[in-house]
């Protein structure tokens, strides 16, 4: 297999950086190289990217946006320039103590039908449903197979993404690092991949009490809209898009998981359901 990127390659710095500021503060090359750690080596295979230097060659497209004195860094890679959307988007900070925190980490297979869920018919954005709702863009969407927030189907690379990442994390000096997951899905695909919980578990293991036999939730799902089907009981991605609809009466926020490298928390709060 060709390499793309060389993961092993130490972070050549006179004083290596351990947070996104001080990554931040480096020359853009030196920046660069560091944050494109993140992406997985199968990506780059599949679209046949070579990232080499600060250079680009080939029509795909980087942008980094992680200024100087700045706590934060989102970089988004087009597998084509000009295409609407990134293969990869990234968005992540550091903690109050120091710590690395996704916020968000997005995969999209642009050889996939693209659902405007995040736009609406005038082009105002919804912030993935939170600002305002394109439901037919959505119910559109529930029919194809996505989940709540996808404008196109996943690369099916997360295990992959999590890998890359945690080299990442490693590289900087640390043993855990944070995610905030913006769904419900997102949550329970976390757990399967060994995340705990810093703050949200009593919310999860609510919502699995709510759609259990007898629990509350389950009375909602009465198909009053096209996100309340009865179905979504024992559905892990017909739950979220039944949560993003407001079936608990709040928004699903709040939730915050960890991870330490190279170990499984175990934690499994959504049982008896299929994707």
């Amino acid at each position: 297999m060709k390499s793309y990127l060389n993961r092993d390659r130490p972070i050549q710095t006179l004083s290596r950086p351990s947070t996104i500021g001080g990554i931040n503060r480096l020359p853009p090359s030196e920046k660069r190289d560091i944050y494109t750690r993140i992406i997985p080596p199968q990506l780059l295979e599949r679209f046949s990217i070579q990232l080499d230097g600060s250079g680009e060659q080939g029509d795909f497209e980087l942008v980094l946006n992680a200024p100087d004195g700045s706590s934060s860094a989102e970089m988004s890679l087009y597998h084509k320039k000009g295409f609407p959307d990134p293969v990869l988007y990234g968005h992540i900070t550091d903690t109050l103590s120091g710590q690395i925190h996704i916020l968000l980490y997005i995969l999209n297979d642009p050889e996939s039908p693209r659902f405007p869920v995040d736009r609406m018919p005038d082009g105002s954005p919804t912030r993935f449903g939170i600002l305002q709702r394109n439901i037919q863009a959505e119910i559109e969407a529930m029919e194809y197979g996505l989940s709540p927030g996808q404008v196109r189907r996943g690369l099916r690379m997360l295990g992959e993404a999590i890998q890359s990442f945690e080299s990442f994390v490693s590289h900087l000096g640390h043993d855990i690092y944070f995610v905030e997951p913006l769904y419900y899905h997102n949550a329970v695909i976390f757990e399967k991949y060994g995340f705990a919980y810093t703050k949200g578990r009593r919310l999860m293991e609510r919502i699995q009490a709510g759609f259990s036999p007898s629990g509350d939730l389950l009375a909602a799902l009465d198909g009053s809209t096209p996100f309340r089907s009865p179905k979504a009981a024992n559905s892990i991605r017909l739950r979220s898009w039944a949560i993003h609809d407001g079936i608990l009466g709040e928004p699903f926020t709040g939730v915050t998981m960890h991870k330490q490298i190279g170990k499984s928390a175990g934690i499994q709060t959504c049982t008896g359901c299929d994707w």
